[in-house]
């Protein structure tokens, strides 16, 4: 594959959204998951990590693809939150393995974010987005609005248009910069458009005699973790200003703009937020409910995302993280037994009724790799920040175990079950995260010092 990269124009795409697209995307991905339960095959049998990452890699990265996906078994939906939540080290060019990887990465990225935008254009800013056909797709909220729609398309673009500041001999990075650039050009005021209409959307909150600004005061919107469907939760929020960060980053919106609607600057945004949710002295999952053990209030999903809401730059906002972090690490009920990986939650959460007949605990009692490898991380950004070595072994620990699962399992996982095991329910096979690999290991060469894998292009 030659490493000159052209990027086609695009045809004509269509999105639907309502509720003959939601009852037709319900029914399509009712039919992947079943065909995931009866159809899925495992074709490698190799154990070793170098092997299973060149599979995972031609898997993620395949040219056939047409969008950016895990691997799981709804990965036939296109989720825009995953550039911020799981791919955010597609191009890190040490976890890339040869220049036709580069390209191949480069080429889906790039129509992969430009979907995206098209979506947004359309004014369709859901969680997901089926393909329905030719140049057809569906956009529907499975339990409730996003709050990190727009984060994910913020990421993704951010990673194009930075591809060409890493270090690299790949000549696929600069003409994925530029294609990024020309993206931001063509539809950044679609974008300005939208952070704007979500800014707008923030509903008063007053509590302790303060007033507070929240995007799901009243009802619930959708993270990572979307079907815990509660009201009041800090991810949610914290998703929230981050997207303002980075639309002001980009160039996309002033931050002015964002003061008039929101009636104060980022800066006291988040230390509101920051405020409310750690009111106790560690940062609290939700608002919503009654008030529980300190290790029952808080999840793992609060370490946020890559680049996100954690800068550790102030004293109070470190504090916070350590004792929220200390919990976790400190109560049994949030790990699986003689490792280091951490589950969601101490307690299983409210389930969907679909979700306690196909995949129960999926939100709660289950080891999300990624978030692991964002805890990991987060750890090293407080270290790093404090100039301390705290949490460093913890953070290594972390990525050992999650290498070892790697090659227990035969991949990178999606989930891994209360019990150590491959997830599985009746629905959901175990799916290989193919896409979330390259994270993991940016995150292990930061960790330790040195890279897992080392490619001779």
């Amino acid at each position: 594959m030659n490493s000159d990269i052209s990027f086609p124009s695009h045809r004509e795409n269509r999105f639907y959204q309502g509720m003959a697209a939601t009852f037709l995307a319900n029914a399509l991905q009712a039919v992947n998951f079943l065909g995931d339960r009866f159809l899925r095959q495992s074709h490698h049998s190799s154990s070793a990590i170098e092997d299973l990452y060149r599979h995972s890699m031609d898997s993620a990265f395949s040219v056939t693809e047409a969008f950016l996906v895990t691997g799981a078994p709804h990965a036939s939906a296109y989720y825009p939150r995953d550039f911020a939540w799981f791919y955010p080290d597609v191009l890190d060019p040490e976890t890339i393995m040869d220049a036709q990887d580069a390209v191949r990465r480069v080429r889906l990225l790039e129509r992969s974010v430009r979907l995206l935008m098209e979506a947004v254009r359309a004014d369709v800013v859901t969680t997901t987005i089926v393909p329905a056909g030719q140049g057809r797709y569906l956009g529907v909220n499975y339990f409730s609005r996003p709050s990190d729609t727009l984060l994910g398309i913020l990421a993704g673009l951010h990673q194009m248009i930075s591809a060409e500041e890493r270090a690299s001999s790949y000549l696929a990075m600069s003409q994925c910069a530029h294609a990024g650039r020309l993206l931001l050009a063509e539809y950044g005021g679609d974008l300005k458009r939208a952070i704007l209409k979500l800014a707008s959307e923030l509903e008063s909150f007053d509590a302790y005699g303060t007033r507070y600004l929240l995007c799901d005061a009243s009802g619930p919107r959708s993270a990572a973790t979307d079907t815990r469907a509660e009201r009041r939760r800090f991810v949610t929020n914290a998703c929230v200003y981050t997207t303002f960060v980075w639309g002001v980053q980009l160039g996309i919106v002033d931050e002015n703009e964002l003061k008039r609607l929101l009636g104060r600057d980022l800066a006291q945004y988040k230390r509101d937020l920051l405020r409310l949710f750690g009111k106790d002295g560690y940062i609290r999952h939700s608002l919503d409910g009654p008030a529980s053990s300190p290790a029952s209030s808080v999840a793992l999903d609060f370490v946020s995302v890559h680049r996100g809401f954690w800068d550790m730059s102030e004293a109070s906002e470190r504090a916070l993280f350590a004792a929220t972090t200390d919990l976790i690490i400190a109560e049994p009920r949030f790990r699986i037994p003689s490792t280091f990986h951490f589950l969601v939650s101490a307690d299983n959460p409210r389930n969907k009724i679909i979700h306690k007949i196909a995949a129960p605990a999926y939100q709660g009692r289950s080891s999300w790799p990624t978030f692991n490898v964002e805890f990991a991380d987060r750890m090293l950004d407080f270290d790093e920040a404090s100039g301390s070595e705290i949490y460093r072994a913890c953070a290594q620990g972390i990525l050992k175990d999650i290498r070892t699962a790697t090659e227990v399992h035969g991949g990178y996982q999606e989930l891994i079950s209360e019990q150590g095991l491959k997830y599985r329910t009746w629905a959901y096979k175990g799916a290989v995260a193919h896409s979330w690999f390259p994270r993991f290991l940016s995150v292990w060469r930061r960790a330790y010092g040195t890279p897992l894998l080392k490619w001779n292009d």
